[in-house]
């Protein structure tokens, strides 16, 4: 046989062909055998699925997340080391190292929680917010600078949304809402302010101790049905189990605190025991006489579980609050550079204010097996005010360049107001965790009884002119006459679920809250029906970002103060309840964004929410310091827009601090005017800054800055459609400089304590004067003045705290 040359070369190439697809085969196999699947479970201590947890491969740029069940399923490349980190929020990272991994891995990984410390916050979170309420556990706030002594509430105020215009008072604020807007939960019962306070320096102490509160649950709209009957945010405070034997002592020039806790197996004991006076404080007021305060307030809280079948809780807490006034004097000098007026007042007279509460609860619970229990709880609320004055007061207004007087009188105040007021209910829960589902129902019957007896007066007198002047008779600018009593029964049920699903794939979770709650009140006979819902959603593209929506109907039914409709005859205003007040409502759309990142290797987080709030049915009002007066004769419609940002996260390594930005507009409509609400501030700036000095930890600095914008207001006594002025802006500074004298945490030191701090706070640290209100005077020529009541000036405050 014959071969031609161009033959060999045909066979060579065929088979070099050949080797090539041989090798391209190989290399493929060989390709395929070095990716490997890891799988597994992440859970915490407790052996609990913790959903929402990272794995990642940093190096191969691969990354998962672990299902509602807690279970993961990753594809990685296989080499002869790959590092795997797990970590959630909340959590201690944790780094395993697969050394040639090869087929399937499969894992049960243990996270450990961690705690950051937010001053003297601790906030632990397991699952980053889905809903419409932030999670938060406290310990205390005695190392951030405070001037009412109400830790939570004072954080509270600082929180993107809220605001307050008097340091003296635990009340806010929350997206153009009023104060009887804000509905308070502890431990599952809703709570009640006193009825009769007026100013800030009466309130004392909130029924709030921050040393016995284990978890805070606050809510600034859109939140869920089983909250209460309000229209602007929800409160929701858990008092804590001690889980061993802890004590604190807390002692500065503006009252004492003291908390006492044991547990064993199956009982644990809380005490805490709180007392006040800002007699301090009060001498940097302009009015000047002898303060006389006196705030005290006794809580406990009492577990027993005696079986995993049955537990039991009481909790019970009086409070005695006493304010006694005599005042002496007082000069403020207002208006501008060029044109400055001052106001003197001689007084002659006497302030007596008495509040007792007394508020208790019973818990029985049923716990049928780890995810459902039934429990009934028995509250019931006392409280026992009285407010009397007799205040006269002889009065100069002067120009002070001219020294010209532009008037001179006298004025009178009197009141005798008492209120006595007792609130019981009865409320069954029902709790059933699924899958996915949490189911929860509650059915609550309240007995209200209520009775009021008020009457006050006002006159003012000058040389020259009275007020009201007709020409013949001497009348009182204002007199008020009320003897009022309410007994009514008020049922309350809801349902709700919080529902968790994954899309195909499970690479997008969604977290859906929906209910409906319905009310009925014998007094006025209407009922009322709130559908609720929100959507969490945290997206594929993005584990680190969560988008929130959220909307519902709300309902405000009236309670008492918004029940007074007022009618006037012969100078002399009657005040009776209407039992034809409808109830407010208010419909809320919410959008809300969340983003985590780390920024210089520390996280950080952002949160922006939008929000729209339609009114109807509104019961006009009027705010003086923190007294509201409700006109039930006329109720109108409004609306609420804003905007709130927030920034959160270690401005400094190793402390959190944060900072808030609000913008806001309301408006009412009300006589065919359009005018704003008492509560448009405009914008609000809040910062809490939290600092170490260089190389030591035993030094730490806390500041809070508010800057907030003023309120419309207008003269007294006058239409409420007629709101002309705006007052100034409130701005206010407060640094704290705190020592650890000891630290002794880990117990390495044989000493009876754990824990000692020395701080030095200075209040309102630039000394601005700001305004929460003002009193109206009119000179010869009829024309009127507001006079600036201003708040508290700079104060120092030292304090000590021991922890046992």
């Amino acid at each position: 046989m014959q071969y031609y040359p161009w033959e060999s070369v045909i066979i060579l190439m065929k088979q070099k062909m050949i080797f090539l697809v041989v090798l391209l085969l190989g290399i493929t196999l060989q390709m395929q055998g070095q990716t490997f699947t890891l799988q597994g479970k992440v859970v915490d201590e407790d052996m609990n699925p913790i959903e929402l947890a990272t794995i990642s491969v940093v190096k191969q740029g691969k990354f998962a997340m672990t299902n509602l069940k807690g279970e993961f399923n990753v594809i990685l490349n296989s080499a002869d080391s790959v590092s795997v980190t797990f970590s959630a929020i909340g959590f201690k990272s944790k780094v395993r190292v697969l050394r040639n991994p090869r087929g399937r891995q499969t894992f049960q990984i243990q996270l450990h929680q961690v705690n950051q410390e937010l001053g003297e916050v601790v906030v632990t979170t397991k699952t980053r917010q889905t809903g419409s309420t932030q999670r938060l556990e406290a310990k205390d706030m005695q190392n951030a600078p405070s001037v009412s002594g109400n830790a939570v509430e004072e954080l509270i105020q600082n929180q993107a949304g809220v605001s307050t215009h008097d340091e003296l008072s635990s009340q806010y604020n929350v997206r153009g809402g009023s104060f009887d807007e804000n509905v308070v939960y502890i431990n599952n019962v809703e709570v009640y302010r006193p009825f009769l306070v007026r100013s800030g320096q009466q309130e004392g102490l909130s029924i709030i101790h921050p040393n016995m509160v284990e978890k805070i649950g606050f809510s600034t709209g859109g939140f869920s049905s089983k909250f209460g009957d309000k229209m602007s945010s929800a409160l929701d405070i858990t008092y804590k189990k001690p889980k061993r034997f802890e004590a604190s002592v807390i002692a500065s020039l503006l009252g004492t605190s003291v908390f006492v806790g044991f547990s064993n197996k199956k009982i644990s004991w809380s005490n805490g025991i709180r007392y006040k006076t800002n007699k301090y404080l009060l001498g940097s007021l302009e009015t000047k006489g002898e303060y006389s305060p006196s705030f005290f307030d006794y809580q406990t809280y009492f577990t027993y579980q005696p079986n995993k079948r049955w537990s039991m809780e009481l909790f019970g807490d009086i409070s005695l609050n006493y304010y006694n006034f005599d005042p002496n004097s007082r000069e403020t000098k207002f208006g501008t550079l060029k044109n400055v007026k001052a106001f003197r007042v001689y007084f002659d007279g006497w302030e007596r204010d008495v509040f007792k509460t007394y508020f208790g609860s019973m818990n029985f619970t049923r716990h049928f097996n780890e995810r459902a229990k039934l429990s009934l709880i028995y509250s019931a609320f006392r409280t026992n005010e009285q407010e009397k004055y007799d205040i006269q007061g002889q009065y100069w207004l002067t120009q002070t360049e001219t020294s010209e007087n532009l008037g001179v009188g006298t004025y009178m105040e009197h009141a005798r107001n008492y209120l006595k007021a007792d609130v019981q209910s009865v409320k069954l829960l029902f709790y059933h965790k699924a899958k996915k589902h949490e189911l929860q129902t509650g059915i609550t019957y309240k007995m209200e009884k209520i009775s009021e007896f008020s009457k006050e007066y006002e006159m003012r007198d000058s040389s020259g002119y009275s007020i009201p002047h007709t020409g013949k008779d001497l009348n009182l600018i204002y007199s008020l006459n009320a003897r009022n009593e309410l007994d009514a029964k008020r049922w309350e049920v809801y349902a709700e679920d919080n529902y968790k699903f994954t899309s195909p794939g499970e690479h997008t979770l969604f977290t859906l809250n929906y209910g409906v709650r319905y009310s009925h009140w014998s007094f006025s006979g209407e009922s009322l029906f709130s559908p609720r819902v929100s959507l969490g959603v945290i997206p594929a593209y993005n584990h680190d970002v969560t988008l929130r929506f959220a909307t519902g109907l709300y309902y405000q039914a009236p309670f008492f103060k918004e029940l007074r409709d007022t009618s006037t005859v012969n100078g002399t205003t009657y005040a009776v309840l209407s039992n034809k007040v409808k109830s407010q409502r208010s419909i809320h759309f919410i959008m809300a964004y969340d983003h985590s990142f780390k920024l210089m290797n520390r996280p950080f987080k952002f949160t922006a929410e939008a929000y729209c709030k339609l009114l109807n049915n509104l019961i006009p009002y009027t705010v003086n310091n923190v007294k509201i007066v409700y006109d039930a004769s006329q109720q109108c419609s409004g609306h609420a827009l804003g905007l709130d940002l927030k920034l959160y996260g270690e401005f400094v390594p190793g402390t959190d601090s944060w900072l808030a930005l609000s913008f806001m507009n309301t408006r009412i409509n009300i006589n065919g005017k359009t005018i704003p609400m008492p509560t448009d501030q405009k914008y609000a700036v809040n910062l809490f800054f939290t600092d170490y000095f260089p190389g030591t930890d035993r030094w730490k600095m806390s500041l809070k800055l508010a800057f907030v914008g003023g309120l419309p207001f207008g003269p007294p006594h006058r239409s409420l459609d007629t709101v002309p002025f705006r007052s100034p802006a409130y701005r206010r500074a407060d640094i704290g400089m705190s020592y650890r004298a000891l630290n002794n945490e880990k117990h390495e030191k044989k000493s009876l304590f754990r824990n000692i701090w020395l701080g030095l706070d200075c209040l309102n640290i630039f000394g601005i004067n700001n305004v929460n209100s003002y009193y109206w005077i009119t000179d010869v020529t009829n024309h009127q003045y507001a006079v600036p009541n201003y708040l508290t000036g700079r104060q120092i405050n030292a304090k000590v705290s021991f922890e046992f």
